[in-house]
């Protein structure tokens, strides 16, 4: 069984099985490896990673070192009691009216960056009119109903992940500045620069943005250079405000200074910096790649809770959890009747308490008819029933979007 140790705390020997960050902030080819000697642990260092988790059957062990199941229920533990103490969320339009809306929106989006990049390649600039639309109605959206289009952002094809993965960022950080009562203005600037965050991957080789494997150390290194690129590209652009090119700019920046490409720390990066820093780690932990299996969002949230340690603004990362719900819309849950559903609706009085649309008995391993059921009311009234774990979709063979009645279209 694996173990949580300090970086201080290894040896030549020792077998890691995760380093403790999310692969696009380590310069490791593998998650998994032996320490074959002290240049190793130097590197880990430098790339300023701070724990990390070992097998002892596999190599040196740390006798007092606290195991990966200990430290998940610590976290697990520590999650619930966040959600516990935090307030659901205030109705919306019903998830079935606005997903409608919310479909064209992200189709709609998507292609807009997708035109913005393709023109970039071709030696035009980008336009701030251009995006401007889509930031206009994705805000819109959010208003009516934010979990119609954050649902929708979960689905993306691999084709087409750059751009998609752009507009659930720039969604993300419009929601994470709704919530945290930023004003309109700022809002609109930092909706534009989630979803041009990524515009500098297209000076970046197609055959190291599109490979299907981890980087190389070499190839990593100009991978992170599209954060300079970006930069340079959005101040030749027309229109494009300081504060949206600083977003995408600093969205790689880490609280411990361990990020790119500056190294800034704690307050040295800006607020919106470093709400986008959770947005696009968020998406990128789960979204699927050739070479990563998706998280499930609670999986994610824990992870970046993790991390908030020392890579991220604790006090954003509690937000955020707030904001997603520690199950969000669309996590497939496993009921404590044994039942499994989708959750379809936040509560307003708890994250713990979702609408969960129920489709599945575990124990019979059985289709049963669509039920809606409020966790948040006791029995009688539609509840009586509480959500023992996240389930994986994949493990039980259940596909969570048609129970949502979504539907996906190729850009």
């Amino acid at each position: 069984m694996s173990k949580k140790i300090a970086v201080s705390q290894l040896k030549p020997g020792m077998y890691i099985t995760d380093v403790g960050s999310d692969w696009m902030t380590h310069p490791f080819f593998r998650q998994q490896f032996q320490v074959k000697d002290d240049h190793v642990i130097e590197r880990l260092i430098k790339a300023g990673i701070h724990e990390v988790y070992i097998d002892p059957s596999r190599g040196l062990d740390v006798a007092d070192a606290p195991s990966a199941q200990e430290v998940q229920q610590s976290l697990e533990t520590e999650l619930v009691r966040l959600a516990a103490a935090s307030s659901g969320h205030t109705p919306m339009l019903a998830l079935r009216e606005a997903t409608q809306d919310a479909q064209r929106v992200y189709e709609e989006a998507t292609r807009i960056i997708r035109s913005v990049m393709h023109d970039v390649r071709l030696g035009r600039q980008v336009q701030g009119a251009d995006v401007e639309p889509a930031v206009r109605d994705i805000t819109s959206t959010i208003i009516q109903n934010r979990d119609a289009l954050l649902s929708l952002c979960r689905v993306k094809t691999k084709d087409h992940y750059t751009f998609q993965h752009s507009v659930s960022v720039g969604a993300l950080e419009v929601t994470f500045c709704r919530a945290l009562g930023l004003d309109v203005e700022t809002t609109r600037l930092a909706g534009i620069g989630g979803l041009l965050h990524d515009i500098g991957k297209i000076c970046v080789p197609d055959e190291i943005l599109n490979k299907p494997a981890r980087l190389t150390e070499d190839e990593f290194q100009t991978m992170k250079r599209h954060v300079i690129e970006g930069k340079r590209v959005l101040e030749e652009a027309d229109q494009i405000d300081p504060l949206s090119i600083q977003v995408a700019y600093e969205h790689h920046e880490r609280a411990d200074g361990s990020g790119y490409p500056e190294g800034r720390r704690g307050s040295e990066i800006s607020l919106l910096g470093r709400m986008a820093a959770i947005c696009d780690v968020y998406d990128a932990l789960t979204s699927e790649r050739v070479y990563h299996r998706p998280m499930l969002p609670h999986e994610a949230l824990r992870k970046i809770f993790e991390w908030s340690k020392f890579h991220f603004d604790p006090q954003l990362v509690h937000q955020f959890v707030r904001i997603i719900g520690i199950y969000p819309v669309g996590t497939l849950v496993l009921l404590r009747s044994g039942r499994i559903g989708v959750v379809v609706e936040q509560s307003e009085q708890s994250l713990l308490t979702p609408r969960v649309r129920v489709f599945y008995d575990s124990v019979h391993e059985a289709a049963i008819p669509p039920l809606d059921i409020d966790l948040s009311r006791p029995m009688g009234q539609g509840g009586a029933d509480e959500i023992a774990a996240p389930a994986d979709p994949d493990a039980w063979g259940l596909d969570w979007t048609k129970s949502l009645g979504l539907t996906f279209w190729s850009p």
